[in-house]
């Protein structure tokens, strides 16, 4: 496929081009930084400079080749660190310019990245506890602040791309995600304690899985505008999900039934079945049952 990949100099995006040239794929690789005048490195993608929250650049980048997939990946990626506004622009502007160009321009699948935290997990202002666990995507959309409101609205941009063209559309909402880098700063300490609190209940994603994830969701032909979370199948801590959550909140959010002992607070039923997703790595590649880095 020719793909388009933006926000390819994050943690996400390197990991999916990566994956995306190891199957063969043409990339054009997308982020804010300036591209330089050296020689590339061998094998290195096409990369282009651009700023999606203008139209002309968004438009600009789509008109340049007929590609089979956009796969978009770019935003800022946590409301903390930033002024509201910025976080709620930037994010949901670069979405809306991207999909609006690939409807306008032809484009036939468009894969948005979005994330756990639509339902209201991580960062709400007032208290949030999940209507049940593991969370799926049935489960009632309640976001508080401006990263998980853009990327709600950004989904509502899919369903209405959808309904207008004949574009297909793929929603990706990923976990809490780790490279081989962070496992041990991010996980450690909840491996470590189990009274470590976790606002995603213990749920979290390799980002070599997620990569899959994005190239089964850019080669899919699914009708429609799907939405997929997208996690590892194990809990992040030693004990299991059931124990967890009446130690940090008693019989306030209602367990049920497991795919198996040891899932996490997502499930990933709905993209087995339909994306044929089936991760493979664990933190346990990385940590071992104290929370420290396998050496």
């Amino acid at each position: 496929m020719k793909l388009l990949i933006t926000g390819v100099h994050g943690k996400v995006g390197r990991a999916t081009v990566a994956a995306a040239q190891a199957a063969g794929h043409l990339v054009t690789g997308v982020d804010l930084g300036r591209p330089s005048f050296d020689r590339p490195d061998p094998g290195a993608p096409r990369y282009q400079q651009a700023d999606l929250t203008d139209a002309g650049a968004a438009y600009a980048l789509v008109a340049r080749t007929r590609f089979d997939a956009v796969i978009h990946v770019a935003a800022i990626p946590e409301p903390t660190g930033n002024p509201p506004h910025v976080v709620f622009h930037n994010n949901l502007m670069g979405t809306f310019n991207l999909l609006e160009a690939a409807v306008r321009l032809g484009v036939p699948r468009f894969v948005n990245v979005s994330s756990e935290t639509v339902p209201g997990f991580f960062f709400p202002e007032r208290p949030f506890l999940p209507d049940y666990v593991p969370v799926d995507e049935e489960h009632p959309v309640r976001p508080q602040d401006p990263y998980a409101l853009a990327k709600a609205f950004g989904e509502q941009l899919c369903d209405a791309a959808v309904a207008r063209s004949d574009i297909k559309a793929i929603t990706i909402r990923p976990s809490w995600v780790q490279t081989a880098e962070n496992y041990a700063r991010n996980l450690g300490p909840q491996i470590r304690d189990p009274d470590e609190p976790s606002a995603g209940f213990w749920a979290y994603i390799d980002v070599e899985d997620l990569a899959g994830a994005l190239l089964l969701a850019a080669a899919s032909d699914l009708p429609g505008h799907e939405v997929f979370y997208i996690a590892s199948p194990d809990v992040a801590s030693k004990l299991p999900l059931p124990e967890l959550v009446r130690r940090h909140h008693g019989d306030a959010v209602p367990v049920r039934p497991l795919d198996r002992p040891d899932a996490g607070g997502i499930s990933i039923a709905k993209a087995r079945r339909l994306l044929g997703y089936d991760p493979q790595r664990s933190w346990r590649d990385h940590l071992d049952e104290r929370g420290q880095p396998i050496t």
